[in-house]
């Protein structure tokens, strides 16, 4: 009878430790994944923001408030010393002008599910802070 108690307490240990290795897998990179939360110049003045990251092995990718009129990140960087991330774009507005986009933040709780990224983000002309969390 031992050894079957013994039995069942490993393959549950077995069990658990695979269930938990496979829903940490599931996160992926830090940066990948779908990112909301806004961004603005004073505590009142904001702007909703979404950002959708992604890791292909070699590259950070993404787009700036997915959709239509979408602005695609065309340069990434990530200091896995700092946890530092800078994203930039270049796109057109309505009015048809270019706006230069400028992102840059630091990730935080790391190993958590909903992770934080939060720092300076210049948009054009306008300079302000922003945080975004973890979908």
């Amino acid at each position: 009878m031992t050894h079957l108690r013994l039995a069942i307490r490993v393959v549950g240990a077995a069990v658990f430790v695979l269930c938990a290795a496979s829903s940490f897998a599931q996160y992926g990179h830090p940066l990948t994944g779908s990112w909301s939360g806004d961004w603005g110049p004073t505590k009142t003045n904001r702007n909703r923001v979404l950002l959708d990251l992604d890791w292909d092995g070699k590259a950070i990718t993404g787009r700036i408030n997915p959709g239509p009129d979408a602005i695609v990140i065309q340069k990434a960087t990530l200091d896995v010393a700092t946890w530092t991330v800078r994203l930039e774009s270049e796109a057109k507005d309505k009015a048809g002008q270019s706006v230069r986009y400028v992102i840059e933040g630091k990730l935080e709780n790391i190993g958590v599910p909903n992770r934080v990224i939060s720092g300076t983000w210049t948009q054009g002309g306008v300079k302000g802070d922003f945080r975004v969390v973890r979908n």
